[in-house]
């Protein structure tokens, strides 16, 4: 594009309002916004709307056989004025979120890098021995197991033999149990899409770079990593850190597998098992939703943290 036409482009979009730069530029590029309508409309009725019905939703008593009447902020108010169990639930799942969240990113990000290191028929095979935990069904049998509360299971039998207790510890039974191994369970099962991620972002650094950082006074591994590797690789530590929020936000399958629901004392009980509580065994939507909303805020708020610091990276 020339300089003279780039003047025109910009002088014709200044005389313009917004509405009717955005129709031109639309219609100029009819056939790119008809190759992604499909997904546009399914990422609008099965995501951008189900939200917006969620939020509305909040506001209401709808309990799938009723008319929903409005009850304006009355939901909220229970929530975090009369129901002890949410607030406890917020507890859990802020404490999961904290150790489960950046330690799931770390052990992602330092499995991709070692992994990288290798050759790479060895690098496809130990990738899919990293990866297979979580898409596994049988993983939390074998933690079941290793961690069954009679003195047949693997970590009694050993500690008994060892002499650390004489009588079987009843680990998911005991609320002082229940969470810690749910969080070990959780990080062991957490290198998932965005451990994948990494090791494309690794595979997709161009070594030229690094030779021109050596030139500009790069002088060891970690200066590498920090200076050319890292802002290479931003759009994959943005998708991680997306995935690992998300995953360690939604936690629930992990505790209703491995301690029931609800858990003993309610010592893993986490807000998406409260939600699951009121939309799929109490059937009380509105109440639901409002508990929805709150952890999409919670998320949201979330992410644009991490959005923040991502951005840092490299500078």
């Amino acid at each position: 594009m020339s300089a003279n036409t780039a003047v025109k482009k910009a002088k014709a979009r200044k005389e313009m309002t917004k509405a009717q730069w955005t129709w031109k530029e639309m219609k100029r590029n009819k056939t790119a916004y008809l190759m992604i309508l499909p997904f546009v409309s399914l990422f609008f009725i099965f995501t951008i709307l189900p939200v917006v019905v969620s939020i509305v939703l909040s506001f209401t008593d709808f309990n799938m056989l009723q008319t929903p009447n409005f009850v304006f902020m009355d939901n909220y108010i229970n929530l975090f004025l009369d129901d002890d169990i949410f607030i406890v639930a917020i507890k859990n799942t802020f404490i999961f979120a904290a150790i489960v969240g950046p330690g799931s990113y770390l052990l992602s990000f330092i499995c991709a890098w070692f992994i990288n290191e290798l050759p790479p028929k060895i690098r496809a095979i130990v990738t899919l021995i990293f990866y297979s935990p979580s898409i596994s069904g049988g993983a939390y049998l074998m933690w079941k197991i290793v961690f069954s509360s009679d003195s047949y299971g693997y970590a009694n039998s050993i500690l008994i033999d060892l002499g650390f207790i004489s009588m079987p510890i009843q680990w998911f039974e005991d609320a002082k149990y229940v969470m810690p191994l749910c969080i070990v369970v959780a990080l062991w099962t957490s290198l998932g899409t965005a451990f994948l991620s990494f090791i494309a972002g690794f595979q997709g650094v161009d070594h030229s770079l690094y030779e021109a950082g050596a030139v500009d006074g790069i002088k060891n591994r970690w200066q590498e990593l920090w200076y050319i590797t890292l802002p290479t690789m931003k759009p994959q530590l943005m998708f991680g850190a997306v995935m690992s929020i998300t995953q360690a936000f939604g936690f629930g399958a992990v505790v209703t597998q491995l301690a029931g629901f609800p858990s003993v004392d309610y010592a893993a009980h986490t807000i998406m098992h409260h939600l699951d509580d009121y939309g799929t065994t109490r059937w009380e939507v509105g109440y639901a939703s409002a508990i929805a909303t709150v952890l999409f805020l919670i998320m949201y708020g979330a992410n644009a943290l991490i959005k923040k610091l991502m951005a840092k990276v490299g500078n």
